[in-house]
């Protein structure tokens, strides 16, 4: 089962992830297409603001896993 901490975990490193793939410093001879694709997917991704905003309204589906 998915906790939502891993859940939020996997959406903010996917944007890293992309991000990582548009700069030719962090990764090197990655095809035109594929950065241009990159690019594509962030353009409406969510952002760290619109992260904590979901933890805040969907706490069991963004939320961070509490103990006890």
């Amino acid at each position: 089962m998915t906790m939502p901490c891993e859940r939020k975990w996997a959406i903010d490193n996917a944007r890293i992830f992309l991000y990582n793939l548009l700069d030719p410093k962090k990764t090197p001879r990655i095809p035109k297409a594929i950065r241009l694709e990159a690019g594509r997917c962030l353009k409406h991704y969510p952002g760290e603001y619109y992260m904590e905003e979901a933890q805040k309204l969907a706490p069991e589906v963004f939320g961070e896993f509490k103990d006890g």
